[in-house]
């Protein structure tokens, strides 16, 4: 269990994060999510012993976690963190830098190296010098290498920016796939929610470096306690009270709307091509809304548009 309980911590031009209270069981995958400046980094960084708390505490399994001022040698044993910026060797390859902390005396050093390089399909490059891979491979080997002692607790911060679209579905699932086997608490900060609502558990949203949300990741796209959070996931609706013959207002996701024989009359002013579905812009009493169509649908055009119940 990842607990933290009461932590401020300031930088020197004010406060950064207020009462940051969490307990994370272990082998949980966790989304951190939020605005950029909310706080994200900053508590990777404090979890990991890169920055010291101004009070408050941080503990592993009952073990409190003392901070940057009390180690030489920033980070824990039990955690590995992988940031934005990737902490590698240029001039080795990638086999020689995802074994850098194994021990050549270990029996299954090599195995060990090759199955992480399978987990983030970098096993063609093992070869290569660090200095010669993209930003994308780099971050793979970073992952890779993050993973070779096996730690309780993986932090990681941006972890698909530079990676190829093509390349990140497979990432993703080889990579949680992975640590859901090795039962290895994860802790995500991302901006992607294809990052978060297919492979986390449970998800912290952040704002102004206060803990506004944490529920399960589910509930939390399903039942958002705000625009803000929803906002996080997709476009999001304000539908005003009695609009739908709803009582109080309510926030709705493009997809939760859609033409109909009886609703309230819209005007559709941009329609935008989504791959497998259109994003339809309307606009309604100056609101600006935004419906689902399987359709490319005529600017200009009145429709009605009804709720899909829950």
């Amino acid at each position: 269990m990842l607990q933290l309980k009461d932590i401020q911590f300031s930088y020197d031009q004010g406060k950064a994060l207020h009462d940051i209270n969490l307990n994370i069981p272990q082998g949980t995958p966790v989304a951190l999510i939020g605005e950029s400046g909310c706080g994200k980094s900053t508590l990777l960084n404090l979890i990991y012993g890169l920055l010291q708390e101004d009070s408050g505490t941080i503990s592993f399994n009952n073990l409190i976690l003392d901070g940057a001022d009390h180690h030489l040698v920033p980070g824990h044993p039990m955690m590995k963190y992988v940031p934005q910026e990737f902490d590698l060797m240029p001039f080795t390859t990638v086999f020689e830098n995802v074994g850098e902390h194994l021990s050549i005396q270990m029996d299954n050093r090599a195995d060990r190296i090759i199955e992480l390089l399978a987990v983030v399909d970098m096993s063609d490059f093992k070869d290569r010098k660090v200095k010669t891979l993209s930003g994308g491979q780099k971050q793979r080997v970073a992952i890779a290498k993050s993973l070779a002692q096996q730690p309780n607790v993986l932090l990681l911060d941006e972890p698909f920016s530079n990676i190829d679209n093509f390349r990140k579905n497979d990432l993703r699932r080889s990579l949680f796939s992975y640590l859901k086997k090795k039962n290895i608490t994860c802790l995500i900060a991302t901006h992607d929610k294809d990052d978060v609502l297919p492979f986390t558990e449970e998800t912290i949203i952040m704002r102004g470096g206060k803990i506004i949300d944490h529920r399960k990741t589910v509930d939390c796209y399903k039942k958002p306690l705000e625009v803000y959070s929803a906002s996080l996931f997709n476009e999001v609706n304000v539908i005003r009270a009695g609009w739908f013959d709803n009582k109080e207002e309510l926030l709705c996701y493009p997809e939760q709307l859609q033409i109909s024989k009886k609703g309230i009359e819209v005007t559709i002013t941009n329609c935008y091509f989504k791959g497998t579905d259109y994003l339809i812009e309307v606009t309604f009493q100056e609101q600006t809304l935004f419906f689902s169509s399987l359709q490319s649908l005529e600017i200009g055009k009145n429709v009605l548009l009804g709720l899909i119940k829950k």
